[in-house]
Protein backbone atom coordinates (compact mmCIF):
# COMPACT_ATOMS: atom_id res chain seq x y z
CA UNK A 1 0.00 0.00 0.00
CA UNK A 2 2.72 2.51 0.89
CA UNK A 3 4.57 1.91 -2.40
CA UNK A 4 1.67 3.50 -4.27
CA UNK A 5 2.01 6.67 -2.19
CA UNK A 6 5.79 7.18 -2.38
CA UNK A 7 5.75 9.36 -5.52
CA UNK A 8 2.83 11.56 -4.38
CA UNK A 9 4.39 12.04 -0.95
CA UNK A 10 7.73 12.97 -2.53
CA UNK A 11 5.99 15.51 -4.74
CA UNK A 12 4.27 17.16 -1.78
CA UNK A 13 7.55 17.16 0.16
CA UNK A 14 9.48 18.68 -2.73
CA UNK A 15 6.76 21.27 -3.25
CA UNK A 16 6.90 22.19 0.43
CA UNK A 17 10.68 22.56 0.36
CA UNK A 18 10.50 24.58 -2.86
CA UNK A 19 7.80 26.89 -1.48
CA UNK A 20 9.74 27.34 1.77
CA UNK A 21 12.83 28.19 -0.27
CA UNK A 22 10.88 30.79 -2.22
CA UNK A 23 9.63 32.34 1.00
CA UNK A 24 13.13 32.32 2.50
CA UNK A 25 14.52 34.22 -0.49
CA UNK A 26 11.87 36.90 -0.14
CA UNK A 27 9.48 35.80 -2.89
CA UNK A 28 5.86 36.75 -2.33
CA UNK A 29 3.54 34.41 -0.46
CA UNK A 30 1.10 33.96 -3.38
CA UNK A 31 3.92 32.77 -5.67
CA UNK A 32 5.06 30.23 -3.08
CA UNK A 33 1.48 29.07 -2.53
CA UNK A 34 0.93 28.71 -6.30
CA UNK A 35 4.06 26.60 -6.68
CA UNK A 36 3.01 24.39 -3.76
CA UNK A 37 -0.43 23.99 -5.34
CA UNK A 38 1.17 22.79 -8.60
CA UNK A 39 3.13 20.13 -6.70
CA UNK A 40 0.01 19.05 -4.77
CA UNK A 41 -1.98 18.73 -8.02
CA UNK A 42 0.80 16.65 -9.58
CA UNK A 43 0.81 14.46 -6.48
CA UNK A 44 -2.95 13.98 -6.78
CA UNK A 45 -2.73 12.98 -10.44
CA UNK A 46 -0.01 10.44 -9.64
CA UNK A 47 -1.85 8.99 -6.66
CA UNK A 48 -4.32 6.09 -6.57
CA UNK A 49 -7.08 8.60 -5.79
CA UNK A 50 -7.98 9.33 -9.43
CA UNK A 51 -8.57 5.67 -10.21
CA UNK A 52 -11.74 3.72 -9.46
CA UNK A 53 -11.53 1.35 -6.50
CA UNK A 54 -9.36 -1.64 -7.34
CA UNK A 55 -10.49 -5.21 -6.89
CA UNK A 56 -8.56 -8.47 -7.08
CA UNK A 57 -7.71 -10.02 -10.44
CA UNK A 58 -9.76 -13.15 -9.82
CA UNK A 59 -12.81 -11.12 -8.79
CA UNK A 60 -12.37 -8.79 -11.78
CA UNK A 61 -12.18 -11.72 -14.19
CA UNK A 62 -15.25 -13.30 -12.59
CA UNK A 63 -17.23 -10.06 -12.89
CA UNK A 64 -16.02 -9.52 -16.45
CA UNK A 65 -17.22 -13.01 -17.36
CA UNK A 66 -20.68 -12.07 -16.09
CA UNK A 67 -21.08 -8.54 -17.44
CA UNK A 68 -18.57 -8.57 -20.34
CA UNK A 69 -16.86 -5.36 -19.23
CA UNK A 70 -13.10 -4.94 -19.74
CA UNK A 71 -10.57 -5.50 -16.96
CA UNK A 72 -7.81 -2.90 -16.65
CA UNK A 73 -4.55 -3.81 -14.92
CA UNK A 74 -2.73 -0.67 -13.74
CA UNK A 75 -0.29 0.68 -11.17
CA UNK A 76 0.04 4.10 -9.50
CA UNK A 77 2.47 6.53 -11.10
CA UNK A 78 2.21 4.99 -14.57
CA UNK A 79 1.78 7.87 -17.02
CA UNK A 80 0.06 5.63 -19.56
CA UNK A 81 -2.44 4.46 -16.92
CA UNK A 82 -3.10 8.07 -15.98
CA UNK A 83 -3.61 8.97 -19.65
CA UNK A 84 -6.06 6.09 -20.09
CA UNK A 85 -7.96 6.98 -16.93
CA UNK A 86 -8.26 10.67 -17.81
CA UNK A 87 -9.23 10.06 -21.44
CA UNK A 88 -11.93 7.57 -20.41
CA UNK A 89 -13.56 10.10 -18.09
CA UNK A 90 -16.64 8.89 -16.25
CA UNK A 91 -16.87 5.71 -18.31
CA UNK A 92 -13.73 4.43 -16.53
CA UNK A 93 -15.85 3.58 -13.49
CA UNK A 94 -17.75 0.99 -15.54
CA UNK A 95 -14.64 -1.16 -15.98
CA UNK A 96 -12.97 -3.47 -13.50
CA UNK A 97 -9.64 -2.00 -12.29
CA UNK A 98 -6.86 -4.12 -10.76
CA UNK A 99 -3.86 -2.47 -9.11
CA UNK A 100 -0.97 -4.87 -9.78
CA UNK A 101 1.00 -3.48 -6.82
CA UNK A 102 -1.75 -4.58 -4.45
CA UNK A 103 -2.69 -7.87 -6.11
CA UNK A 104 -0.02 -10.52 -6.82
CA UNK A 105 -2.48 -12.46 -9.02
CA UNK A 106 -2.98 -9.31 -11.09
CA UNK A 107 0.76 -8.84 -11.48
CA UNK A 108 1.08 -12.48 -12.55
CA UNK A 109 -1.72 -12.06 -15.12
CA UNK A 110 0.04 -9.01 -16.59
CA UNK A 111 3.37 -10.86 -16.75
CA UNK A 112 1.68 -13.80 -18.46
CA UNK A 113 0.16 -11.49 -21.07
CA UNK A 114 3.35 -9.49 -21.69
CA UNK A 115 6.18 -12.03 -21.98
CA UNK A 116 7.15 -11.71 -18.32
CA UNK A 117 7.00 -7.90 -18.18
CA UNK A 118 4.67 -5.92 -15.92
CA UNK A 119 3.63 -3.57 -18.71
CA UNK A 120 0.56 -1.52 -17.83
CA UNK A 121 -2.07 -0.61 -18.65
CA UNK A 122 -3.03 -4.04 -19.86
CA UNK A 123 -6.71 -4.26 -20.77
CA UNK A 124 -8.44 -7.63 -21.02
CA UNK A 125 -11.37 -7.59 -23.43
CA UNK A 126 -13.28 -10.82 -24.08
CA UNK A 127 -10.41 -12.81 -22.58
CA UNK A 128 -7.75 -11.26 -24.84
CA UNK A 129 -5.04 -8.95 -23.44
CA UNK A 130 -4.25 -5.61 -25.06
CA UNK A 131 -1.18 -3.75 -23.82
CA UNK A 132 -1.34 0.06 -23.65
CA UNK A 133 -4.34 0.32 -26.01
CA UNK A 134 -5.66 3.58 -27.40
CA UNK A 135 -8.22 5.08 -24.99
CA UNK A 136 -10.71 5.62 -27.84
CA UNK A 137 -10.54 1.91 -28.65
CA UNK A 138 -11.09 1.00 -24.99
CA UNK A 139 -14.11 3.33 -24.84
CA UNK A 140 -15.50 1.63 -27.97
CA UNK A 141 -15.03 -1.82 -26.41
CA UNK A 142 -16.76 -0.65 -23.26
CA UNK A 143 -19.76 0.64 -25.20
CA UNK A 144 -20.07 -2.76 -26.91
CA UNK A 145 -20.10 -4.59 -23.59
CA UNK A 146 -22.65 -2.41 -21.78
Amino acid sequence: MTRAWILPMLMVLCGSVFAAGLLATGTSGPAAAASLLVFVLLAGVNSPLIFPRSIGALEAQRRSGIDGRPVVFWRPGCKYCIRLRIRLGRSARQMHWVNIWLDPAGAAAVRAANDGNETVPTVIVAGRPHTNPDPAWVREQLSRSV
